[in-house]
């Protein structure tokens, strides 16, 4: 019979951001305890709240299945001396195993022969085990910030008030600290300040929501959702969709209700991304706006309580509201008094990096990039990308940002407008920041993309410049983002130049900073590009699709990604398997290739003339195709030519004993290679 293990740690408001990580770490740690016991479970949920971390496991054994253990000892040269007799590293093994040495074992590996020992290891009961294993996971739970409280030695994110630990309905004896676990849990703070006895996890929720507490963490996510909407269609408008908010005060609340307050007339002067802002980050509040967008006067409020009267609580939050927006038109009126233009010199006493200068150098070395970007792709635009690239900074010295950082790049292009600059090159204003996560908007003008190409671009080969290169999980300079970033705009617009050589362009602006060699620096760069290339193309299409594109040239971002969606339509083809096997019999053949010219007087074979024919043929059709962009088309024409290299194979020997026929077929396959190298390597193509 299986059975239930049911764990509640109870404490003061732990952050919000915390939860959900340690909710994560809760099951991950419990999948490797269990294991790591052999005790086998049909199902684990964690669930969560401020002021509690909740874990159920499903269908435990009663008792932990008997196991035959084998240790390994000392290789069997190091544990017997010539003659025979044990030495000190057999007999040391034997004791430590507790049996002689005459009960050791000799047994085979891939390293050879070695002493082993098995022993038969009886189950313990379960609830054993969990009494030893859940202090050791309670105390290990990962926070970014953690904390002892009196004169504990114990540490957790907030001070720790009860512990329930069930299996089977039983308590599980343990204490963390000096709180001692039970069955006893806790209601609500303020609406039910009350302790109550659970007996297992469904009676554990009953009782919960009977003490005003919705532990399961999705129904108080859905709750929010539901009542917000509903509270925004009251005031006649529709709530602005936050999903990060949302997950936010999902971890805010136990007993979540919403509340509609109204934002003073007054204040709606002030761009609506800092009034959103403001409420989003200080307050905690979701906005409201009609169907265009348009922000209305209120906001909603998630109390933690059901309030016996609303219109206090609404009073409350308005008075606190009003303060905060108060400092945000006081910013707002007080940065139009100095222009833009003037900002941008302010920046030179901004530091952007140490080993790379200020804001302003960085801001001088992306405009030139954005300009060059822009003489080759849209020369008619160049005018207001220098605009643009040199005003874009500007706002990180005003007031506005300074106070809420988020709407760097939204006041830029505000004060722009109030300004009179040209919409197009306000807007680019705020567009060079986007995508600012992943699946973001993206610059919807090539002025905003040149502009945000070449501030991320030269962001990445700054740092790799000076040695800053993301390692592992850690990038402090979000290069990774950027570089995903420049890969999706160049993309989504279609943009057609060489990645090497505007990479080889920004380095040129960082040669006096530079401290690693130029060589080095140009390669690791492409290379990062090939990699975020590769992780985020992978995910819309097949991985050996991707490869044998990107091998075959990834100078041309937007080339590289025309090819593989080609390559990945021809995929469908009926005839793909048989096609691509003789496709890649050619590329194995040749490998490198053979730099010579065909020459069809050296044919011995009827064959050989045939598939020459049909490759001069197919040659023309594929050149004019990939010259145009035609992938699809030209893969067809390759196609068309299966027959004849069928055909060859089947007729003749291409390593030939005559040196200069086994040559020419290679060459002649050589130019086959080549012709199907301009789309993709089909040799890394899987069948």
């Amino acid at each position: 019979m299986s059975r239930e293990l049911l764990l509640e740690i109870g404490a003061e408001e732990i952050p919000a951001g915390f939860v959900p990580k340690a909710l994560s770490a809760m099951e991950e740690m419990i999948r490797k305890e269990l294991a790591a016991a052999r005790l086998e479970f049909s199902g684990i949920r964690t669930l969560g709240t401020p002021r509690r971390l909740t874990l159920v496991v499903q269908g435990l054994p009663a008792l932990q299945p008997d196991a035959e253990i084998t240790a390994m000892g000392p290789s069997k040269k190091a544990a017997f001396d010539a003659e025979g007799k044990p030495t000190k590293a057999a007999e040391g093994f034997a004791r430590g195993q507790g049996v002689t040495v005459a009960e050791l074992q000799v047994v085979d590996t891939d390293k050879g022969e070695y002493l082993a020992v098995t022993k038969k290891e009886s189950g313990r009961p379960t609830h054993e085990l969990l009494a030893e294993l859940l202090p050791r996971l309670i105390a290990t739970i990962p926070f970014k910030k953690s904390m002892r409280w009196a004169d504990l030695d114990v540490r957790f994110a907030r001070p720790v008030h009860w512990i329930v630990a069930l299996f089977d309905g039983s308590v599980i004896p343990f204490a963390f600290g000096p709180i001692q676990s039970g069955n006893i849990s806790r209601g609500h703070r303020f609406m039910a300040n009350q302790t109550f006895p659970v007996r297992d996890f469904a009676h554990y929720q009953e009782e919960c929501e009977r003490h005003f507490v919705i532990v399961d963490q999705e129904r108080r996510k859905e709750t929010i959702r539901r009542e917000t909407h509903r509270a925004a269609k009251g005031t006649g408008g529709q709530l602005l969709p936050d999903e990060a908010l949302l997950d936010e005060v999902t971890y805010l609340v136990e007993y979540p209700s919403a509340i509609v307050g109204t934002i003073p007339a007054e204040f709606l002067v002030v761009p609506k991304e800092v009034l959103i802002t403001s409420m989003r980050s200080h307050q905690r509040y979701f906005s409201v706006v009609d169907e265009q967008g348009k922000l209305l006067p209120y906001f909603i409020t998630i109390p933690n309580t059901v309030a016996e009267d609303p219109s206090v609580v609404v009073k409350g939050n308005e008075r606190v509201l009003r303060a905060r927006l108060s400092d945000a038109r006081f910013f707002f009126e007080e940065d139009q008094k100095v222009k833009l233009a003037t900002r941008v010199e302010s920046l030179k006493s901004v530091i952007y990096q140490q080993k790379l200068g200020t804001s302003y150098e960085k801001m001088e070395r992306f405009r030139r990039l954005a300009g060059s970007l822009a003489r080759q792709l849209n020369p008619a635009v160049v005018g207001k990308v220098h605009e643009a690239a040199y005003l874009c900074k500007a706002d990180l010295v005003s007031g506005m940002v300074g106070e809420f950082p988020e709407v760097q790049g939204i006041m830029g292009r505000e004060y722009a407008l109030l300004e009179g600059i040209d919409p197009e090159v306000a807007n680019a204003i705020a567009e060079h920041y986007l995508p600012t996560q992943a699946g973001g908007d993206l610059p919807a003008s090539d002025v905003g993309a040149f502009v945000s190409i070449a501030d991320k671009l030269d962001s990445i080969c700054g740092c790799f410049s000076v040695g800053l290169i993301p390692t592992g999980s850690a990038d402090p300079y979000a290069l990774r983002r950027a570089a995903i970033g420049i890969i999706n705009i160049v993309l989504d617009r279609g943009y057609r130049f060489s990645l090497s050589a505007f990479v080889t362009e920004a380095l040129q602006s960082l040669a006096t900073r530079m401290t690693r060699k130029y060589e080095e620096v140009h390669g690791d760069i492409i290379e990062f590009f090939r990699g975020r290339f590769i992780n985020l193309l992978a995910e819309q299409y097949p991985a050996d699709v991707v490869d044998a594109a990107v091998a075959a040239g990834f100078d041309d971002l937007a080339d590289v990604a025309a090819r593989i969606t080609a390559l990945s339509t021809f995929r469908l083809r009926d005839d793909y398997q048989s096609l691509t096997a003789a496709f890649k019999r050619v590329c194995n053949i040749v490998k490198d290739g053979v730099d010579a010219p065909v020459l069809p007087d050296k044919f011995q074979d009827e064959a050989e003339h045939t598939l020459y024919k049909a490759f001069q043929e197919a040659k023309v059709k594929v050149d004019a195709e990939t010259g145009k962009g035609a992938y699809l088309e030209a893969l067809t024409e390759i196609a068309a030519i299966k027959w004849a290299i069928d055909g060859f194979f089947d007729a003749v020997m291409v390593m030939a004993d005559d040196q200069d026929v086994r040559g020419n077929r290679l060459a002649l396959l050589t130019a086959i290679n080549r012709l199907f190298g301009k789309i993709a390597d089909f040799s890394r193509l899987s069948a």
